[in-house]
Order: structure tokens, then C-alpha cells, then sequence
């Protein structure tokens, strides 16, 4: 396990740096040092603050590699859930006769066949 030197007095939780540390005190004090100019809302990270702004500017800076269809968030849902029209993946299965769906929107539509 690498070490954690750096460590929170207040509950314990140990860091590989001080400055994972220093997030992590904001935590316990709420500070949130880094606010958006256009509607207020205030983050412990400026790099939270800079994916927060795509809100407002609808800069969408996640592609897919496989055809290029862009996203606002990298570890979004849609990206996610996207992914699986190229993989084939159909993680969403049917209880009643084991059919699969890559969205679980297409399943909870495919179960009223059941019904």
C-alpha cells in the first residue's frame, strides 16, 4: 500500500499529499473558495468549478474514440450508456425470458410484454 503521511486530525483519513489533505479539511469545514460568476454555486476545487461552467457554456469536451459523438461529462451515464452501442454489451437482462437491452430504458419498456 503506498504511504499516507499526511493525515485529517479531524476524522483520521490519511493522504498521499498535502494538498489531497487540504481538499479534504474542506470537507469537514465547508469552505468552497471557487464560485461560478454566472449563477453563484461555489466548489472545494477550481477543477470542479471548471467542469461545472460546461452547464453554462454547453461545451461538450468528451468524444467518444469510436465515432466521435461528444459529451459533456467523460464518466457521464449517456457516455457510459452510449459505449454499448459499439461494444454489443447488453448489461440489462430480462428476469422473465433472459432477453438483453443496452439501456435499462429499453428494458423496463420490453418487461410490459409480460404483463
Amino acid at each position: 500500500a503506498p504511504e499516507r503521511p499526511y493525515r485529517c486530525g479531524e476524522c483520521g483519513k490519511a493522504f498521499k499529499g498535502s494538498s489531497g489533505l487540504r481538499y479534504h479539511l474542506r470537507d469537514h469545514t465547508g469552505e468552497r473558495p471557487y464560485t461560478c460568476g454566472t449563477c453563484g454555486k461555489s466548489f472545494k476545487r477550481s477543477s470542479l468549478l471548471q467542469t461545472h461552467l460546461r452547464v453554462h457554456t454547453g461545451l461538450r469536451a468528451f468524444q467518444c474514440a469510436q465515432c466521435g459523438l461528444s459529451f459533456k461529462w467523460a464518466s457521464h451515464y449517456h457516455l457510459r450508456r452510449h459505449r454499448h452501442t459499439h461494444t454489443g454489451e447488453r448489461p440489462h437482462t430480462c428476469g422473465t425470458c433472459g432477453k438483453g437491452f443496452a439501456q435499462a430504458a429499453n428494458l423496463r419498456q420490453h418487461l410490459r410484454v409480460h404483463t
